[in-house]
């Protein structure tokens, strides 16, 4: 008998449909009545518009761990020092003489009376009449400017740049002078999105792949629709709980990249059902039935994966993920109504618009065997048997790049970038790099002793926890302590002999946190507590590791019994689950080797050797593990419907991945452009993101699914489909490949004949 009267034998799993899903049906409905289904979308926008102005909130971030020693001394602080709370300005001055010259003394003082008078700032430091303001070289010193609110995330940027106007303006030969500070790099670092980038570059590659302007313009418009919608929703967000700014440059890349690909694999399988004989509704409903619910899937592991941010109990990780999610959905929604719709609009034009100078590929004409994924190039073909012939090179030469391209990550340094970390030329690095010079470099960043001091402990008690901190070893200089007007709490600043991200001042917080602390509040009857910019870092760093197998153990058990369900398969739930830890492990091992700065992290931006904030690699993990799972089930989905109508698993691996492969390409390249729009931000945290994911993605759609994932499918032969019968039983059958069988036409009694038996 011939191989196409084989695919054409019914299967058993399809025998009791009857017809399309309720998925299938709503494209139907949604194909039917595309003028309302637009117009409702329409409405969407205008309701999410109208939310957003009578609801928007402002962008804010707490990076404190909770319940730790810095929070509780930041509380401490805001509680009994309201004045002293606010977010500060560095103000530097370094001159080629003495900075007590007349001269310079005259310069300094008009300039700090301006910036007293600007707005948000609510004092300003005399530095000439402060101890330890001027440098013991006479030729730096250092003032400080607070403002009126205690989060810099809240100070407005115009307010920030008229600051450095007024600074740069103050400036005379022989006098530099520069501002410093959270809020100063903030407004330095330019605007942070980067979507236009993103969506010109998924243009481009989509009319590459497709070679037709409307073709290419599906995908484009699902993802502008789920970002107009969902852009607007953020701000409703924000009023709700604490939202990070740069999380929505995040949440707009992710939409853009899923909303792409997924219009893209439904498109490709549109054409597909188009060149099998079906007429555009027909297409439509079977596309929703077979790739929809893929995507549905894809969808449900990036939120899965993105609620698991959520057991790290920060609240700038539960904004981020909210935001994210909000997105991701509006986009799988949008997948299944809008998209069904614009193909009543557009699918019987869908190859219309082509770009002269690509390629014009042949009309679909209908076969008497079924189109497998699109007519699979030769080249992926030659690609997948070259793979199934040597399985076993493949599994390990993929092993072999992967463990490599991690190793790097075995030497990373958690922690915040500092100053000195900020693009050179910039006024806060230039203050960090004056002040370094000047001062040393624990300066940039002082640990605060807040002690509580009980009625009747006079201020010799504060004097000896002064005097035993500035005997310990690693400890700089200590400076006089500042008592509040009920004289119940006193601050110290303690300047270390080291830079805030040198492991010696972890030690010396570590030292005086077990050791000397407890010692004098034993003795004197004191509550100290640790704060300041370097000490908060060491403790949200320890916060976010230490929670970080929770993360993961859960995010991969969700996404693993989603796989089991969907797939009914226990190998291809443990393969993806150990698949996509490997490509998040190599982009880690990326992300950590262009930190290191050098020649390859200067490509980058990177100059200076740099910290990874802890919970970058969380939120990368989040992303990237969803993200891995789309194309796992892109992949695997085909491979699985090729199984059911064979059981012959080498042609259903080679069949399945000849024909996704191109798919997988396009969307991985769409993805990569998408997220490589985040490498020339100035934002160390988005620039990070950009890289690790850009790197992940191409790891992922390069190394893992086209080559391990396919070998080691092929070592596993039928035991890839193997499920307990005890089991199978208790799990729902969700189709997750859909139910081509159902929309196939009957083949030709004719046609049947004439192959050769």
């Amino acid at each position: 008998m011939s191989q196409s009267a084989v695919l054409t034998a019914p299967n058993p799993e399809y025998a009791d449909s009857a017809g399309p899903s309720a998925l299938g049906r709503l494209a139907g409905v949604s194909y039917r009545h595309r003028g309302r289904v637009l117009l409702g979308w329409l409405a969407a926008l205008a309701i999410a518009f109208g939310l957003s102005m009578l609801f928007h909130g402002a962008f804010s971030a707490d990076y404190v761990a909770p319940r730790s020693d810095s929070q509780a001394a930041l509380q401490l602080l805001e509680q009994r020092f309201p004045a002293q709370s606010g977010a500060t300005v560095d103000v530097v001055v370094h001159t080629s003489g003495p900075v007590t010259a007349t001269r310079v003394r005259a310069t300094v003082d008009r300039l700090l009376q301006r910036l007293g008078a600007a707005r948000q700032v609510a004092a300003v430091s005399d530095p000439y009449s402060t101890r330890a303001s001027i440098a013991p070289d006479g030729h730096t010193l250092l003032a400080k400017a607070t403002l009126d609110l205690t989060n810099y995330e809240n100070v407005p940027i115009a307010d920030t740049r008229h600051l450095l106007a007024l600074a740069h303006d103050a400036q005379r030969p022989g006098i530099q002078i520069a501002l410093g500070g959270q809020a100063v790099q903030k407004a330095e670092q330019g605007a942070i999105g980067s979507e236009g980038i993103g969506l010109v570059a998924a243009a481009i590659i989509l009319l590459i792949m497709f070679g037709s302007v409307v073709a290419a313009g599906l995908p484009i418009m699902i993802a502008v629709a789920g970002l107009g919608v969902s852009s607007l929703l953020t701000g409703v967000i924000a009023a709700a709980m604490p939202v990070p700014d740069w999380s929505t440059s995040l949440a707009a890349m992710m939409g853009i990249g899923i909303g792409i690909d997924y219009a893209l694999l439904m498109a490709t399988r549109f054409r597909e059902w188009r060149a099998e004989g079906l007429d555009p509704e027909a297409a439509t409903i079977a596309t929703l039935d077979t790739a929809g619910r893929s995507v549905l899937l894809a969808g449900s592991t990036v939120i899965i994966s993105m609620f698991g941010l959520f057991a790290m109990g920060l609240s700038f990780m539960r904004g981020a993920a909210s935001v994210t999610i909000a997105g991701v959905f509006i986009v799988m929604v949008a997948s299944v109504t809008l998209f069904p719709a614009l193909l009543g609009c557009f699918g019987a034009q869908i190859d219309r618009l082509r770009l002269p100078r690509l390629r014009r590929r042949q009309p679909g004409v209908v076969t008497a065997a079924p189109v497998q994924v699109g007519e699979p190039s030769a080249r992926w073909l030659r690609w997948s048997r070259l793979v199934e012939r040597h399985r076993v090179v493949g599994v390990l030469s993929g092993l072999a790049l992967l463990v490599a391209l991690a190793t790097p990550f075995l030497g990373v340094s958690f922690g915040f970038p500092d100053a000195g970390n900020d693009p050179a030329g910039s006024s806060n690095r230039h203050a960090y790099e004056m002040t370094v010079r000047a001062f040393g470099a624990g300066a940039t960043s002082p640990l605060l002793l807040v002690a509580q001091v009980p009625a009747g402990t006079g201020p010799a008690a504060v004097g000896d926890l002064r005097k035993d901190t500035a005997a310990t070893e690693g400890v700089a200089a200590v400076g006089p302590p500042l008592f509040n007007p009920a004289g119940d709490t006193a601050v110290l600043s303690v300047v270390p002999a080291t830079g805030p991200q040198a492991t010696a001042t972890m030690d010396l917080v570590r030292r005086l946190r077990d050791q000397v602390i407890p010692a004098t509040e034993s003795r004197s009857g004191l509550t100290v507590h640790m704060g300041g910019v370097t000490a908060t870092s060491i403790d949200s760093t320890h916060n976010v590791v230490s929670r970080l197998p929770l993360l993961i153990g859960g995010v991969v058990g969700l996404s693993m019994l989603l796989l089991l369900i969907a797939f009914r398969s226990v190998a291809v739930a443990i393969k993806a689950a150990v698949m996509n830890l490997l490509s998040v492990g190599a982009a880690y091992g990326v992300v950590a080797l262009v930190m290191q700065g050098g020649a390859f992290g200067a490509l980058f931006g990177v100059d200076t050797r740099t910290p990874v904030p802890a919970f970058i690699p969380v939120l990368m993990f989040a992303v990237l593990f969803g993200l891995s799972m789309d194309y796992e089930v892109f992949l695997v989905a085909r491979m699985r419907e090729a199984w059911l109508r064979t059981h012959d698993n080498s042609s259903a691996i080679v069949s399945g991945l000849a024909g996704t492969a191109r798919v997988i390409s396009a969307a991985a390249a769409v993805m990569i452009a998408v997220f490589a729009a985040f490498i020339p931000s100035e934002l160390i945290f988005l620039k990070v993101i950009g890289i690790g994911m850009a790197a992940a993605i191409f790891i992922d759609a390069t190394i893992v699914r086209m080559l391990l994932v396919p070998a080691v499918m092929h070592l596993l032969g039928p035991a890839n489909w193997w499920m307990p019968r005890s089991l199978s039983r208790l799990i729902p059958q969700l189709h997750v490949e859909g139910r081509p069988e159902v929309h196939r036409r009957p083949r030709p009694a004719l046609a049947l004949m004439a192959e050769p038996m």
